[in-house]
């Protein structure tokens, strides 16, 4: 699967907040019980059966389940009520434990590959596995396969953006334990190296992986644009709303999994401003009842008439 398959629908009116976070919660606890138990048996078993990688999983599954006290924690309050000083409401909590998810991965990641370097340099220091070890990265592998394809499935009916994450971030440990289960094969075939190498390869996909997450949350907290098929949709949206002429300047970026917009509707001239405002109260709510839009804020231009929002301060100079 393609993380670029898992687009947001952009007329999303099946889901409201409350049932997003609620969706969260119930996955993310099935998570939390994989990964506990994922998490001791790879660094027990890791520890007795002298695997490098084996050890490293198990500490990405133990990364894993800090990760999801993170998303419960952001799925509480992302879905708090609008307040005084959150007029638009808590959806950037979702942002901010996105990023988090992404800086935990990147200092795990950095820290298996400081750990694989380290064994590299001596390898005469590396031992040979015991064949334990293998069966359980099977095990991993095959849980957090599953574990993926559920995560990924709610992700998906609710479209939430932060459970995709999550979801890419089981996808990318079910990797890492594939990963670890070939350098284990390769130990017990007579070649100790790779298991460490194993491990340097797992550090490097998640250092890429908290890499990606963190970078794209951080766009996100700095008021990126949504996508501009999504864009050309509210458009769209608005230009078919009853006695809108015409639409420019649309502007969005993202809350959380929402949208805040700021558009310019263009609306006969000769009419009422009690018309025109109406004409602007039914292309906003047109808007919030089929784009996953948490506000939509309508400026009123009359249609071609020159506009003195984008008029050069001379031309503005009465004459």
């Amino acid at each position: 699967m393609n993380l670029d398959d898992l687009t947001d629908d952009p007329e999303d009116t099946e889901h409201t907040a409350a049932e997003r976070a609620s969706a969260a919660s119930r996955s993310t606890w099935v998570s939390v019980g994989v990964n506990l138990l994922l998490t001791f048996t790879q660094v027990t078993v890791g520890i007795f059966s002298k695997s490098q990688g084996l050890v490293a999983d198990g500490i990405h599954s133990l990364s894993d389940l800090v990760a999801d006290f993170v998303v419960l924690f952001a799925s509480h309050h992302s879905k708090k009520e609008a307040d005084e000083d959150h007029p638009y409401g808590h959806q950037r909590f979702e942002t901010a434990a996105s990023l988090a998810l992404g800086l935990l991965l990147l200092a795990v990641g950095v820290g298996m590959l400081w750990s694989a370097f380290r064994k590299l340099e001596a390898p005469e220091t590396v031992q040979q596995v015991h064949i334990v070890a293998l069966w359980v990265a099977g095990g991993a592998l095959v849980a957090k396969e599953l574990l993926f394809r559920y995560m990924l499935a709610v992700a998906k009916r609710v479209k939430s953006s932060m459970l995709v994450a999550n979801a890419w971030h089981a996808r990318s440990d079910a990797a890492s334990s594939l990963v670890v289960g070939i350098g284990i094969i390769g130990n017990l075939a007579g070649y100790p190296i790779l298991d460490p190498i194993a491990a340097l390869i797992v550090g490097f996909m998640v250092t890429k992986m908290g890499w990606t997450f963190g970078w794209d949350a951080l766009h996100d907290l700095m008021d990126r644009s949504v996508d501009e098929e999504e864009v050309e949709a509210i458009r769209r949206t608005l230009t078919e709303t009853r006695g809108v002429r015409n639409v420019h300047d649309v502007r969005t970026r993202k809350m959380g999994d929402m949208i805040v917009v700021d558009a310019h509707i263009e609306v006969d001239a000769t009419i009422s401003v009690e018309e025109g405002h109406d004409i602007a109260v039914e292309a906003r709510q047109r808007v919030l009842q089929r784009h996953r839009v948490l506000n939509l804020m309508t400026h009123v231009d009359p249609w071609r008439r020159p506009d003195l929002d984008h008029a050069t301060p001379a031309a503005q100079t009465p004459t």
